[in-house]
């Protein structure tokens, strides 16, 4: 890579972090403020009476957690039937119905706040199911994971309430004072920079080689918009964010990653004022900060100073990279869009080095928590703190104590079923695409498009991103096969819905207890020490887990 180049993305990383630090008080105060307020706004109040909400009647974790498992059900079921009469909507461009299995992986894929997509968008959806199906799904299931952890953190901060809001009232709040404006905001920004926003449909053109070409518009800008800031990563066109019509230059590039970053980065401040101490948000977006910015370091060399002859040659591994944005600009999304729950690529992961592409996956197997989804990254790194806080205490005898609340037996069970549930659901899917003898035939003869030890990184990728909620992949699997469009599905659903279940249950276990003060025998989880302990309980817990399945895979392929 040339000195300009280098120079180039180190420029780009300083200031996608200076931004962050520069709004992470006042975003983050305004996130506080947004939940902590008890005034409605005219139009919040008139859906409260639509929908029969109470916005004042605080609501238990069983009645809250009916609200979030509802709400998306009847959005699944809303999705899937946009995609199945597809073909008697308006602007459906003379599409067809969406077939079952697919259009049931993708109601899942954009409930989920996964937006996995085994299809080519502009060939298979019109504009009414892209914008009245997928970019409304993109709000609202954004939204539910803010709520999530909402919940989360007013359980941490409650004196014996028993109760951690009300899901109805999180969820407006969350669509209509946080992610609509920003979106509007951030819609116009990539309009004047040249995204797309129409309803032209396709234009066929001539070109240079005497061919035909039909390019398609869409209302591209607005759903960019909201596929970042809500971390959700579905693309309007096939190449998602490799797109010029999506992402047309290297500013647009940096400000889409720093849209995805964030809400998800100044999330702790927020976690940090409402339960009355900001040092607490401020541990919490440093652990953030240590492993994202180690993630990025790692992957950049790998694909710096890795590779064969030919990667040497050409001075950096550009294959499945666009040259408007290189080495450095492809490397800062790829890791921004799997530290988080986004799933948006400006770059194929596929084309990555062995060991590059082992990075994106490590990240998502992290958990998604430096600094993860909206909402989702924080719940999880307070669960990591949980379990860091129990850690801490059996190794230097401090009473395991987290915010003032103790951590007990019941506790530590919730937090321990939150980290087995991903790795479980990814490791299981990717066991049985090759355990389950008819499967293995369909997966490895059609799905799989480089044998050995990539094919097994492609299948992996997949069930990794989708047990997360990621839904990026590595481009090279052909998922939309009956096995893989199922089974993904579940896992998508289960990776989105049992960890939900599982971080309410722990909001309304902590919500029960009175704030304890802190002792001598307290262990402070705002120092540094307690930053670097969040860290390796993270890193330890994923390598403990997925080593073996790494070295079959990615490891294997790089060492070979």
């Amino acid at each position: 890579m040339s000195p300009g180049s280098l120079a180039f993305g180190i420029l780009q990383a300083a200031t996608l972090v200076v931004v962050l630090v520069l709004l992470y008080r006042p975003v983050g105060n305004y996130l506080a403020r947004v939940y902590l307020s008890r005034r409605d706004g005219v139009l919040e109040r008139g859906v409260y009476r639509l929908i029969g909400v109470d916005p004042r009647a605080d609501q238990s974790w069983p009645a809250y957690t009916r609200g979030v498992i509802a709400f998306s059900l009847v959005g699944v079921l809303l999705v899937y039937g946009l995609q199945r009469i597809q073909a008697v909507l308006p602007w459906s461009l003379g599409l067809p119905a969406v077939p079952e299995g697919l259009a049931f992986n993708t109601a899942v894929s954009f409930v989920t706040n996964t937006n996995w997509q085994s299809y080519s968008p502009e060939a298979t959806v019109g504009y009414t199911v892209q914008f009245a199906g997928l970019a409304v799904q993109n709000f609202v299931s954004a939204a539910v994971g803010i709520a999530v952890a909402i919940a989360l953190v007013r359980g941490l901060a409650s004196r014996r309430g028993g109760t951690i809001g009300n899901f109805w009232v999180d969820l407006v709040r969350t669509c209509g004072r946080i992610l609509l404006p920003l979106s509007v905001v951030a819609a116009i920004v990539l309009m004047a920079a040249g995204v797309v926003q129409n309803f032209a449909g396709f234009t066929d053109i001539h070109t240079l080689a005497g061919a035909t070409q039909a390019i398609p518009g869409g209302p591209v800008a607005s759903q960019e918009a909201i596929k970042e800031l809500g971390t959700n990563g579905g693309g309007f066109y096939n190449a998602n964010s490799a797109h010029p019509f999506e992402n047309p230059t290297p500013w647009t590039s940096l400000f889409e990653v720093f849209l995805l970053l964030l809400i998800p980065f100044c999330l702790p401040r927020a976690f940090g004022r409402i339960i009355g101490d900001d040092r607490q948000g401020t541990a919490i977006v440093a652990a953030m900060a240590v492993i994202a910015t180690a993630s990025l370091v790692v992957l950049t060399w790998f694909e710096t100073t890795t590779g064969g002859t030919a990667v040497k040659a050409a001075g950096a591994a550009m294959e499945g990279k666009e040259q408007r944005f290189g080495i450095l600009g492809s490397t800062l999304f790829a890791t921004g869009t799997t530290l988080t729950s986004t799933g948006a690529v400006n770059s194929m992961h596929d084309s990555y080095t062995a060991l590059g592409g082992m990075m994106p996956m490590f990240n998502m197997m992290l958990g998604e928590i430096a600094p993860g989804g909206v909402g989702s990254g924080l719940y999880g790194m307070l669960v990591i703190a949980i379990i860091a806080v129990f850690v801490g205490g059996l190794m230097v005898g401090r009473t395991p104590e987290y915010v003032g609340k103790k951590i007990g037996p019941r506790e530590m069970k919730l937090a321990s079923l939150y980290i087995l549930v991903t790795p479980t659901l990814a490791l299981a899917g990717a066991a049985l695409s090759f355990a389950i003898p008819g499967v293995r035939q369909d997966v490895e003869n059609v799905s799989i498009l480089n044998p050995g030890a990539h094919g097994l990184s492609e299948v992996l990728y997949a069930f990794t991103s989708a047990a997360n909620n990621n839904g990026s992949a590595f481009a090279g699997l052909t998922a939309n096969t009956p096995w893989l469009n199922t089974a993904l599905g579940v896992v998508m659903l289960l990776g989105r819905f049992v960890p939900i279940v599982v971080v309410l249950a722990l909001a309304g276990s902590v919500a029960q207890q009175d704030i304890v003060p802190s002792t001598a025998g307290t262990l402070p989880t705002y120092r540094p020490q307690f930053v670097g302990l969040l860290v390796a309980v993270t890193l330890i817990v994923v390598a403990l887990t997925y080593f073996p399945v790494l070295a079959l895979g990615p490891l294997a392929e790089g060492l070979s």
